[in-house]
């Protein structure tokens, strides 16, 4: 069972989600899995838009003012931390701490506000990687942010191969963002992964993206298949 206590619930936007992984107009009219999306306003933001996302992360098992409560518990310690390291963040896109935090509880203002409604849909849904409970190719695009080789010492390289492998047995593509650890250094599974994924006949590239928060965290993993499965 999760514990929220240990939880920091920070979402992104739309257009943050767009930044990251290079989605261009015609990429949000795929079906898209948007896998640890945690409270991030992107499915309420494309649902609003006639969009079709569907969010799966082991934080949906709490009620949203559950998710909300910790949210708050947590922001302005993390805030606090990012003052004291000035040289660790890129403040381009978020123009200071000050401007991170109103962003975030925007967003997750959104996210409380479509929550409910959107577990009664399906549109949110508990699981986590490395196991999700989806069909072969049901989505034709995966995207999962801040959870894969951020923390790449909390999750061994075996982890991030069974996750990969899965959300590419649900979608035939997946896009993962960003590339560092906590420590911003890029993890040391993304090279080798990147061959084996290569080696089993998946196409891996690494591609600069727009968005850049963690100093030369600009940088996303996009993993094509490039067979069609009978």
């Amino acid at each position: 069972m999760m514990q929220l206590e240990k939880v920091v619930p920070f979402g992104r936007s739309l257009d943050e989600y767009r930044r990251m992984f290079n989605l261009s107009p015609e990429h949000l009219n795929h079906s898209i899995l948007g896998v640890g999306d945690g409270p991030a306003s992107f499915n309420a933001e494309m649902f609003a838009l006639g969009k079709s996302v569907v969010s799966v992360d082991p934080l949906y098992i709490f009620r949203a003012e559950e998710i909300e409560k910790q949210f708050y518990s947590v922001v302005d310690n993390i805030i606090a931390q990012i003052r004291t390291t000035p040289g660790d963040w890129v403040w381009s896109y978020h123009q200071s701490p000050e401007h991170l935090r109103e962003n975030r509880i925007k967003v997750l203002k959104t996210f409380i506000s479509d929550y409910e409604q959107g577990k009664a849909a399906g549109r949110y849904l508990v699981g986590e990687l490395p196991r999700l409970n989806f069909q072969e190719d049901q989505f034709e695009l995966a995207l999962c942010s801040h959870f894969l080789f951020l923390y790449s010492d909390h999750f061994t390289y075996e982890f991030h191969r069974a996750a990969i492998l899965e959300m590419l047995r649900i979608a035939s593509e997946v896009r993962l963002f960003p590339l560092l650890t906590l420590d911003l250094k890029k993890s040391p599974y993304v090279a080798p992964l990147m061959a084996e994924l290569q080696a089993a006949g998946f196409r891996a590239s690494v591609e600069k993206v727009g968005y850049e928060l963690q100093q030369g965290g600009n940088e996303m993993l996009r993993i094509q298949q490039t067979t069609t499965r009978e």
